[in-house]
């Protein structure tokens, strides 16, 4: 539930240098890494969302508490899974961990007469154009004894902590717009705006000896300060320095979950990027149990999914796969906010509102459902999902689609007919064929979309994107949408034109380029690399045209020159682990293809990988594999990529370029034959469509 991050107030998670920027290289915000304190709850790489939590400023100073808010630069910084560390300029040396639903801070002071952690709830957001949040409400108690606690709604929700600071001899004082406020107990603020907001919080202050550490601990909770103790109490004990005990069980944490998925070779760097990428990929949605504060039932509980849009096609398969647990928990706790709220959301956050997201995309939710449904993950009430499911279909973009068989954004026509095919399918498992059958009719609608005379998208508006990036999507009818544009040659071609085949490279963009130098970039209509979610599919889409040899080039590519070790090492925004998840799964060679039960394949980026799926491994494995750098080991020239030659499946030949979902859950042995040119595997036999089930369609 809790994440605690160095805050510099700066693009893009409170922690850096950065400017919000959308198009070329970004602005620096400030010269060099600093921080005015260490917030909490902070996103995971996503866009431009305006707000990025950043509660409950901790602040360890040695100055007056007029500089509040001061930034100090950051030295020998320090940083792992559930740890960071680094030394402000002042001397302090400054540590913090994580733990369920705790942060714990250990601060070194140098000698000094008045030393103190100031603890500031007013604070929340980015010091960027409208990055700031504003509370609305608040109060904060000192209870003596180092024990404090306090409630401040920010954006409608009521976030909660319990502070125990144990020192001996320092004082403990509120505080409100910097001054100190001598003897008082109790702060309450209960209609707060912009302009009437002053900060204020708790404030501990004492003498120090050099190197002497002062701890912090804090609790947090959605449903009010005595959880908030509760869960401090459950995860630090009854009063001892608990900073070891916390790092150690959330670094055990991590261990067990990042070691879910081993790979042997590649270069130094290529494992360094991997892990990184499945660690990132493991951050978000995180979860809150038995935490909502709109209702009042137990049970899981996720409130910053920043966006399904982000996540849905790489990292909820990946969580299926690797966690299922949580999988499951993610989506009957997505149910349980349709239930209570209404609607399936895109986004979801410690927000209260309607869904600023749902311009993306719709009825996102059902896709992953028709994938724990078709894998049997968990034990939901499928009845009561399919209900929702169904209901939602109708709701904001779904009452046009459903009127007129069309709907602008037209991204949101495919998104509805995919849904339609995946909610027609949890439909039929519960013999309500009538539903089926219309979901099953309103589900080739998709076809509305496109322009027969282009076979690409109608004109339209796209989100983050236009109608060539959203114009290769994984259809559940690939088949028909190929034979659309006249048949795998022609839709090769077209799809040729977007990856830049034959044509010049693309002279990038540098800082605050000129709209018109923009604007002719867009004109070129290619692929923009993975740094956003409509191009995440594009490359698998050969496969479905008898080419996955193109697949094996471009992820080939992509792998060896996107990604890197070091600060700049995505090609952009890791959208909540979207982005990290699609570098775990092409490294493994394979790609979810969600809603389907279906994994394409491809030749992997390492020679022998395991996914421990539960109490079963599905192992990938090659022959012939040749071990290729990546551009942090400073390559010169373009690696060239492998192709497989044969595969082979539990030990009987496997002549098609897919594998169903389920089989790879249900564990065995995937053996890879590599080659370094194009072979004739996987050109017989496509993956299936719902016109073409067994994949045997034109293959011009």
């Amino acid at each position: 539930m809790v994440s605690a991050c160095a805050y510099s107030g700066a693009y893009p998670t409170g922690y850096g240098l950065y400017m919000k920027n959308t198009e070329g290289q970004p602005e620096e915000l400030f010269d060099g890494l600093q921080a005015s304190g260490f917030t909490h709850f902070q996103q995971s790489g996503t866009g431009a969302i305006r707000k990025y939590y950043n509660y409950v400023r901790v602040t360890p100073m040695v100055q007056q508490l007029d500089v509040l808010g001061q930034a100090w630069p950051l030295h020998d910084e320090t940083a792992e899974a559930g740890y960071y560390a680094a030394t402000l300029d002042t001397g302090i040396r400054c540590e913090v961990t994580v733990g369920a639903k705790v942060a714990v801070h250990r601060y070194a002071f140098p000698e000094h007469r008045s030393a103190r952690i100031v603890v500031d709830l007013s604070c929340g957001g980015l010091a960027i154009d409208l990055g700031r949040t504003v509370p609305l409400r608040a109060h904060v108690e000192s209870l003596g004894n180092g024990r404090a606690q306090g409630t401040v709604v920010v954006e409608g929700v009521p976030l909660s902590v319990y502070i125990r600071v144990d020192s001996p001899g320092w004082r403990q004082m509120l505080w409100h717009d910097r001054r100190l406020i001598e003897g008082g107990t109790r702060l309450d603020f209960d209609r707060i705006r912009q302009t009437t907001l002053r900060p204020f919080g708790m404030l501990y202050m004492g003498p120090t000896t050099a190197g002497q550490s002062v701890e912090i601990q804090i609790g947090f909770s959605l449903r009010g300060c005595e959880q908030a103790r509760e869960n401090l109490y459950r995860e630090c004990g009854d009063g001892a320095p608990a900073f070891d005990v916390v790092r150690a069980q959330t670094k055990s944490r991590w261990r067990d979950h990042v070691g879910r998925v081993e790979v042997e070779g590649g270069s130094p760097a290529r494992r360094q990027v991997f892990a990184t990428a499945l660690y990132h990929s493991l951050i978000k949605p995180c979860f809150a149990d038995d935490e909502s504060p709109f209702w009042p039932s137990s049970g899981p509980f996720v409130f910053d999914i920043c966006t399904m849009w982000d996540i849905y096609k790489t990292q909820l398969p990946l969580l299926m796969a690797i966690c299922p647990d949580r999988a499951v928990d993610l989506l009957e706790s997505l149910i349980r906010v349709c239930e209570e709220e209404g609607n399936f959301p895109i986004g979801y956050r410690m927000a209260r509102g309607a869904d600023r997201f749902f311009r993306q995309a719709s009825a996102l939710v059902h896709t992953a459902l028709a994938d724990v449904h078709a894998l049997g993950l968990g034990d939901l009430d499928w009845t009561w999902a399919l209900v929702h499911m169904y209901d939602d279909l109708r709701r904001m973009y779904g009452e046009d689609f459903y009127e007129h068989g069309v709907v602008h954004p037209i991204s949101h026509t495919l998104d509805l007919a995919y849904a339609c095919h995946c909610t027609s399918g949890v439909a039929r498992s519960l013999n309500d064929v009538q539903l089926a059958d219309d979901l099953d009719a309103r589900s080739r609608l998709w076809s509305n979309a496109f322009d027969p005379d282009t076979g690409l998208l109608l004109d339209s508006s796209f989100y983050e994107g236009g109608k060539w990036n959203y114009s290769f999507r994984l259809l559940h009818d690939m088949a028909a949408r190929i034979a659309m544009v006249g048949g795998n040659e022609a839709f090769v071609s077209t799809l040729d034109a977007f990856f830049g085949y034959g044509a010049p490279r693309v002279v990038q963009p540098g800082k605050q380029p000129d709209p018109a130098e923009m604007a002719a970039g867009y004109l070129l209509n290619r692929f923009e690399g993975l740094n956003n979610e409509p191009d995440m599919e594009a490359p698998w889409s050969y496969h479905y045209a008898a080419r996955p040899d193109r697949t094996a080039e471009i992820v080939h590519a992509a792998l060896t020159w996107q990604f890197g070790t070091g600060r700049g090492g995505l090609p952009g925004n890791d959208d909540s682990g979207g982005l990290s998840s699609w570098y775990v799964w092409a490294s493994l060679g394979l790609f979810p293809v969600a809603g389907q039960n279906l994994f394409l394949v491809n030749a992997p980026a390492f020679s022998h990988a395991t996914l421990h799926l539960g109490d079963r491994d599905f192992v990938i494995e090659t022959r012939g594999h040749r071990e290729t750098s990546i551009s942090s080991d400073g390559l010169d020239e373009h690696p060239p990529p492998q192709y497989v030659q044969s595969a082979r499946l539990n030990g009987k030949p496997l002549d098609a370029a897919h594998l169903r979902a389920s089989d790879v859950h249900a564990g065995g042995r995937l053996l890879l034959e590599l080659g370094p040119h194009p072979s004739e595997w996987g050109r017989k036999i496509l993956p299936p469509s719902v016109s073409d089930p067994l994949g045997k369609g034109a293959r011009t």
